[in-house]
């Protein structure tokens, strides 16, 4: 039966061999695609019940809700039969929603915060490791072998054995009961038996750490023993003592008061008691980065650097992969597709390993590029030889780039506009520079915008290749090929007593704002959203 008479009698048409969306699209429809759609549907249900599950466990309310209204939204949606072109958008917008909104939103509530290392957990959590950390032998404090065990009753207890006196206990948090020494058996290893008590072992031992951690057994004043690890313990006794009514630490030996500092520690003059929690404290990261000459000082050398570099590389990486094009793109050329073939070769490698490589090339005294040319020059170790470095290097990881982005433009232009130049007595020059050049431009301004402010933040060909060096001897932190990027990984991340995530978001606002306005003035200066438009 043809296709025409298959048609006529309402029965379905096979598509041509050779139409292969077509075919996979009737391949999963009906009682397959439905199949499938289930399958999906189900994977996407599992995952969102665990996420629910820890959401919940967390008490993380809003995110529950939002969590349960966007899965019954999505079932709804992907069960009806209309529709069509939500059930298409809505992946899409999901992926942009969590992998880019919601970072973003993320980034500026930290800024706002104290959080860095130090300062990670609540408020009620780092009162409880104040509390754990303040505990101390007192004196003339016992040592103790300890296994943890069952009582009849299966509640937990301690089988404790003084390392000195030799002495055996029961100890639970009501207190110490002597128990006979017949009644423990003990080895090299440990405690291993007690009568009328079973000795917690493997796996589940290991399974009461956080358990054992809160175990305490009063003994006298306010001392108690308590579990060094699991099969020692020790009589310790607090050295400071929290009033939940104020608010505050009271250290016992002397009296000294350490008050909520309102950003997120407790303090008694410069003392600071650890950890802290994380709590908002405002505009304070960014009063921070204008107070601090350790921040202020290099800032606006390395503002200069990092303009001056993202500037050379895209400028010069442009007109040399637009020389190539135009080279390139004349016909009659021998070997043209080999010729472009390897002036890709350096965007075809990933850019961490060329970077490695050319930290390697660049070698003071091993390197091939002074060995080749007979050269001795300082490259990585010399601060303005490092900044030609970096710029050498990134211009040839650009340029294919550019090459690429040039072809395309330079093939887009219509050979009458150039004959028509020819005609009116236009050179070669002339040409280029009054119709080539301007159109180009046209085609290509968004991506030099666009590549501009990626090198702006080009962290990975400054740091694998120079990490930010050579170092000043005046500025400790700040290298000479720090640009704004690096330079706040450094501030944030690799110096101080830890990292200062609250600290590097608010430089990152700081450095979108800037790129931000950078280019908004050029697009406003090219008129390029107009031309596109």
């Amino acid at each position: 039966m043809s296709a025409d008479t298959a048609s006529d009698a309402g029965l379905p048409v096979a598509p041509p061999r050779g139409a292969l969306v077509p075919r996979l699209i009737t391949a999963f429809s009906g009682t397959v695609g439905v199949a499938v759609k289930l399958t999906l549907l189900s994977i996407s249900n599992a995952l969102a019940a665990w996420a629910a599950y820890v959401l919940l466990d967390r008490r993380q309310w809003i995110g529950l809700a939002v969590l349960i209204a966007a899965t019954a939204a999505i079932d709804a949606l992907y069960f009806r039969k209309h529709a069509l072109p939500a059930k298409f958008l809505v992946p899409g917008v999901l992926f942009l929603v969590c992998f880019q909104i919601v970072p973003i939103i993320y980034t500026v509530d930290v800024a706002f915060t104290n959080y860095s290392t130090g300062h990670i957990t609540s408020k009620s959590s780092a009162i409880k490791q104040i509390e754990l950390t303040s505990l101390q032998p007192p004196p003339n404090g016992k040592q103790y072998f300890m296994a943890p065990a069952h009582d009849s009753g299966g509640h937990l207890v301690l089988i404790l054995k003084d390392q000195v006196g030799g002495k055996t206990f029961v100890g639970t948090q009501k207190g110490l009961t002597p128990l006979p020494q017949s009644d423990v058996t003990a080895s090299a290893l440990g405690i291993t038996a007690a009568k009328g008590y079973t000795i917690i072992k493997g796996t589940e031992l290991f399974a009461l750490d956080q358990t054992l951690r809160n175990f305490h057994v009063p003994t006298t004043g306010q001392s108690s023993i308590t579990p060094q690890t699991i099969s020692t313990a020790a009589e310790l006794e607090p050295t400071l003592r929290y009033d939940p009514k104020a608010n505050t630490f009271t250290r016992i030996s002397d009296g000294a008061v350490f008050h909520d500092n309102g950003t997120g520690s407790f303090v008694h003059g410069a003392l600071e008691l650890e950890p802290g929690w994380k709590t908002s404290i405002g505009f304070h990261n960014f009063g921070k980065i204008l107070a601090s000459k350790s921040l202020r000082g290099p800032f606006f050398r390395i503002f200069i650097w990092t303009v001056t570099f993202a500037a050379s590389t895209v400028f010069l990486s442009f007109f040399a992969g637009l020389l190539l094009a135009i080279v390139l793109n004349k016909k009659g050329l021998r070997f043209q597709r080999t010729y472009r073939s390897l002036i890709l070769i350096p965007w075809a490698v990933p850019s961490f390993l060329s970077l490695l490589v050319w930290q390697g090339l660049l070698n003071d005294d091993f390197g091939v590029v002074n060995r080749l040319f007979h050269i001795n020059i300082p490259w990585l170790f010399d601060a303005n030889w490092a900044k030609v470095a970096v710029i050498l290097v990134s211009f040839w990881m650009s340029v294919p780039y550019f090459f690429l982005v040039s072809m395309g433009a330079l093939q887009s232009i219509p050979e009458e506009l150039n004959e028509a130049a020819e005609v009116d007595g236009g050179g070669p020059t002339q040409i280029f520079r009054r119709v080539t050049l301007p159109l180009v431009l046209v085609a290509t301004s968004p991506l030099l915008i666009a590549s501009f402010a990626f090198n702006f933040n080009n962290f990975n060909n400054i740091y694998l290749l120079t990490q930010g060096g050579p170092t000043q001897t005046n500025q400790p932190i700040a290298g000479a090929t720090d640009i704004l990027i690096s330079y706040t990984y450094k501030l944030a991340i690799a110096t101080g007593k830890g990292q200062d995530y609250g600290l590097a978001s608010a430089v990152s606002i700081i450095i979108f704002v800037i790129v931000a306005t950078i280019s908004a003035v050029s697009f406003s200066r090219t008129k390029a959203l107009e031309n596109i438009n």
